[in-house]
Order: structure tokens, then sequence, then C-alpha cells
């Protein structure tokens, strides 16, 4: 049976929030945000690779990125990397996936999940992932995994179940990240999970659903010359991925399939999408100061997330509730409550300092 799991690991992103830690040529998924000693798309692999063969991970990431990858995860070959030429959003590149792994094995299942989420309870992570496993391979089902909501939070995308006494739930439907008002609605109804973007399909479900909602970007990826796994695999992708539609897998076809099914999970689960909820994760100290790589003084400070390169010291006095980030050679400093204007920040620095610094 697990010579039939697969996982795709996508880990194309930029993380422009986490700048300036986070570049266009060394994005967050490489980089250890935690100070664990592993990058995020390292623990990532790990935690996986406890449940899906070695050589069944694929890495969905920007050609650009292809040294990265192999540089922290060497257990890969360069077969086992799928590498967009362009970004196209999720749809194209796990359409390129299903393919691909289609061609090996017409009996596959697969997870899809992001290279850059923080999870606490692994053991319970991967028991979720197995129960999605066996229902895939035995119902024509799409799965998603739907957290726990814990607050109102409007950074995320909400799924609404039918509350039927089983296990994994038909989905209802998905909203956008809804304001605060409707969110306050949905966490109060008990019938809403957070879409956490993990999935989890067989092969032939998930080219069944691409056939039938968009068969133009199979037309554009299927060639029907078994391409995949081939010497001319990597040709091929350089010349037709530009031309796929630039669409999401959830409006593409999770939206629109009424084949969808939900496991609401609890597992402990952050998308660490920006500073702040970084800062969340992190161990604190009695003022609820957070501290990666530096050496720090507080003086009359609380509150705050300091980040730096390793060793560096630091004195941070009459401070409350910031964020400081330095590398090499940009600081940045921001109140945590406006951590989602590190996108425009980023813009700034850009056109004042110049490409190399973002």
């Amino acid at each position: 049976m697990k010579n039939n799991f697969y996982a795709v690991i996508m880990a194309g992103g930029v993380g422009s929030r986490f700048w300036p830690v986070s570049t266009q040529k060394f994005p967050k998924q490489f980089h250890d945000m935690l100070g664990t000693g592993q990058s995020l798309i390292q623990r990532t692999f790990e935690r996986i690779n406890e449940l899906v063969p070695t050589n069944n991970i694929l890495i969905a990431t920007n050609e650009n990125y292809e040294k990265l990858v192999l540089q922290q995860i060497p257990q890969l070959n360069t077969k086992q990397l799928l590498l967009e030429p362009v970004m196209r959003n999720t749809a194209p590149c796990i359409l390129y996936a299903a393919l691909k792994i289609y061609n090996q094995n017409p009996d596959a299942v697969i997870l899809v999940a992001p290279s850059d989420h923080w999870i606490k309870d692994e053991g319970e992570f991967l028991r979720n992932i197995q129960t999605s496993f066996e229902a895939c391979a035995k119902d024509e089902i799409l799965m998603t995994l739907g957290i726990q909501p814990d607050q109102p939070n409007t950074g995320y995308g909400y799924i609404q179940y039918e509350n039927v006494n089983t296990e994994i739930k038909k989905v209802k439907n998905f909203t956008e990240k809804p304001d605060l008002k409707t969110a306050e609605s949905f966490l109060e109804s008990g019938d809403y999970l957070w879409n956490a973007g993990i999935f989890v399909w067989s092969a032939k479900s998930i080219l069944k659903a691409f056939k039938e909602f968009l068969p133009d970007m199979v037309d554009v990826l299927d060639d029907g010359n078994n391409v995949y796994n081939s010497d001319f695999e990597d040709d091929f992708i350089k010349s037709n991925y530009k031309n796929c539609e630039n669409i999401s897998i959830d409006f593409g076809i999770m939206e629109r399939a009424n084949n969808v099914h939900v496991l609401p999970v609890d597992f402990g689960w952050n998308d660490l999408g920006t500073w702040g909820s970084l800062y969340g994760k992190l161990k604190k100290d009695d003022d609820d100061n957070a501290v990666v790589g530096a050496n720090v003084i507080f003086r009359d400070a609380k509150g705050n997330m300091i980040r730096t390169e390793n060793g560096k010291r630091v004195v941070i006095q009459g401070l409350e509730d910031f964020i400081v980030v330095e590398k090499k050679d940009i600081i940045m400093i921001c109140p945590r409550k406006d951590d989602q204007d590190i996108k425009k920040i980023m813009a700034e620095a850009r056109e004042s300092f110049g490409k190399k610094f973002v």
C-alpha cells in the first residue's frame, strides 16, 4: 500500500511578508525561520517522509530554486523536482504533478502540501494523512484537511461542511477570506473549518476533475505521448507550461467539483504567513519577547520579536510590540500589528534600494 503513497511539496512561493529575510533569491521555505536548526522545507520533507517513501516525494518549485532544493534535501534526485519555468498559481503545477505520477503509477494516491507550514503534533498529522489516503484509494473523492478554528481569523479561507456523523464530511462550500463579522458568525455556527491548502486525492480522481473543469489546461500539458518521466519532459514543460491559465486549484477545481470532502483536523497548525504568526509560535521570555538568532538585552521592553544573523548582539530599550529584523545590510523595524504591510514595505524598498535587496 505504501508504494502507492505519493506527496507533492509546494515550494515555489516567495514569502514576501517575511522580508527582509525572505527574498526572491532565497525565499522563506529555505530558511530556518523558527531557529530549530532546520529550514521549513527540510522539516516538511522529514515529516512527510515518515509516511511516504523518499522516491515518491516530489518538490514543485520555481526553476531558479533547483540548487537550493537539492542542497537542502540531498536525498532527492533531479527527476523528483517539478521545475516551473514561470509562476502560474497552483492548478497547473498540481496537474503537472498528477500527470507525472499517474505515468509512474496509475493507482497512486497523492498528498499535496505547502512547504512552509508549522505543525505541532506531527503524529496526529500523519494519522490524518493515512486516513485520507485510505479514503481516496477507496472512493472517487477530492479531499482537503480542514483546521478547527480557534478564532475568527480573516486571513484564511473557510470550508463549510455537512454536519453528518462520519469522520470525513462532504463539503458544502468554500468562502475566501471573510470580513470579521462573517468570520465570527462562521465560528459560532460550528460547521466551518479553516482551509489549510493541504489536499489528498487519487491520481485518477484529480485527472478526471481536470478533464471536466480545466480541459484546456489538460490539452496544454497532456500531449498523449508519455513525455513524463522521459528525457523529453523538461523541454516539454519549458515550451508548454507558460501557456497554462494562471489559476489556483481552489478556484479551478475545488469550488466547482461536487465530490469534495473534508477531514476536520486538530494537529496544531499555522501557515506562518507573517512575522506576527511566527512570533506566536516562538518561545517567549517573561515579558513576551521572542528571539531568533540574536543575543539580546531587553530593558523595559515587552512583546517584541527580534531576528538577526546568528550571534548578533542587540540592546532593545523602551520598545513594545515591535518586530525587529536584521539581514546583512538591511534592518526593518515595524509594529507587530502592521505585519500585513510588509509586502508593501518590500515593494517600496525595491524602488528605493534596488532589486538586489528584495
